[in-house]
């Protein structure tokens, strides 16, 4: 789970990189979820949920043009870095 605080104001330009990278993203081989949702009632800040089925296909998708594209460009817009949460593969109850 990543995340993400945009600048004041600055929400729809997180949205609109979301939309463009999303079909690309879910499309890489290991991909099983790559869903943004935007935090009720702050349209600055967004939880993005995603799944990989392995950590090699996590870091072969953190290692691709795309990812290291949309990384450059999103301090542009972004309050600062992302905050990764990374959860355990199994819930508690």
């Amino acid at each position: 789970m990543i995340l993400i605080t945009t600048l004041p104001g600055r929400g729809r330009e997180q949205i609109d990189a979301y939309e463009r990278l999303a079909p690309v993203v879910r499309a890489e081989e290991g991909c099983l979820r790559y869903d943004m949702h935007q935090v009720s009632g702050d349209p600055d800040r967004f939880v993005l949920v995603e799944q990989w089925s392995s950590k090699a296909a996590l870091a072969a998708h953190d290692a691709t043009p795309h990812m290291i594209e949309a990384d450059a460009a999103s301090p542009a817009f972004r309050a600062g870095p992302a905050e990764v949460v990374e959860l355990d593969a199994e819930p508690l109850a």
